[in-house]
């Protein structure tokens, strides 16, 4: 999902600034939501698991795109198996097709320590391939998605027994992987320190399941708190992240969804790196990490997985360092007593 969200400011980016430009994007039907924000932007959801599995299922899918529209490239923002046999039947068609550069060798000698710079940021990547078609490609730093006076809030707000008026942080304590996560006492550390020195109201973010049940659990034992875990649509909390006053976040899906909210988010990193370009993008200085001089082994993976025992020690100590002090430090300029 992170992905995903990355390329909310990118296509926002290359739209605004290529008049008679149409794209048609395709992905996973839960993420329409995200790229309602143009009338020159086409959403297309696929069905991976149905219409769409395997590769009969990629070459209807082929052949309904071309037959249904007028493509002059397809861009690859993947790079995946699926998507690389996608292209495979666009270029059959004589359609041209791009792909954008992952980094991956760059990425594995960041984490190997061969060097430790700032690579460039995935929506760079991004946008890469639109630059190669000739076309505008600077990053824009302003409201991407128009979600701040949506009709819709009152009525979310309502479903949480919050009101407008409410001063309202949010908080999501999960990941991908469980590597990045800072654990749910940590943050129950931080709601109690919250509570204590201002006057806010916390949304809890999280999915079904395990994760509902631990923030349910936090919001049964802290009156000032809320979760929204299996409780409102993925559009819903679009919206409701939009109208936060800061998102807590690990490094995860949720940190990239405030950026595309246009929503600050504070972020806490532990075994990953935002040299790798996966940053939350204009909140590089709300980054909440251990410095390389104090931990050198950081980082230690370039996304969340850990492959071996010494990566493991590594991750394990880059998050237990991170204090409750430290995080409030960020948090404080975005509270109120």
């Amino acid at each position: 999902m992170g992905d995903v969200a990355m390329l909310v400011p990118v296509l926002y980016s290359v739209l605004k600034q290529n008049p008679r430009l149409n794209i048609t994007f395709i992905s996973r039907p839960m993420f329409a939501p995200l790229f309602l924000f143009s009338k020159r932007l086409t959403f297309i959801g696929v069905e991976l698991d149905k219409k769409h599995k395997g590769l009969f299922g990629l070459k209807k899918l082929a052949n309904d795109l071309v037959k249904n529209n007028e493509f002059d490239a397809l861009i690859d923002e993947h790079d995946v198996l699926r998507t690389q046999v996608l292209r495979t039947f666009f270029k059959l068609k004589g359609i041209k097709t791009l792909v954008f550069d992952k980094g991956r060798k760059e990425k594995k000698k960041l984490i190997n320590g061969d060097f430790f710079k700032p690579l460039p940021h995935t929506t760079q990547r991004y946008l890469e391939p639109f630059s190669k078609l000739g076309l505008k490609t600077e990053l824009l730093n302003e409201p991407f998605l128009s979600l701040k006076s949506s009709k819709k809030i009152t009525k979310i707000l309502t479903t949480l027994e919050l009101s407008k008026t409410d001063e309202i942080i949010g908080i999501a304590p999960f990941a991908k992987h469980i590597s990045k996560e800072w654990g749910i006492d940590n943050i129950e550390h931080t709601i109690v320190a919250i509570t204590k020195n201002y006057n806010t109201k916390i949304v809890l973010f999280g999915a079904g399941g395990k994760e509902a049940k631990q923030l349910e659990k936090l919001s049964k034992k802290y009156p000032n708190c809320v979760t929204v875990a299996g409780k409102i649509s993925f559009e819903e909390e679009l919206i409701l992240i939009a109208n936060l006053k800061v998102m807590l976040s690990m490094d995860s899906a949720n940190m990239h969804l405030a950026v595309a909210c246009s929503t600050p988010v504070v972020s806490l990193w532990g075994p990953t790196h935002h040299y790798a370009g996966f940053g939350p993008l204009y909140n590089e200085k709300n980054i909440v990490e251990i410095s390389k001089d104090k931990l050198p082994c950081r980082p230690c993976s370039i996304y969340g997985k850990i492959d071996n025992r010494k990566a493991e020690k590594c991750a394990k100590k880059s998050m237990e360092m991170i204090t409750v002090e430290m995080v409030l430090q960020k948090l404080n300029p975005f509270l109120v007593k």
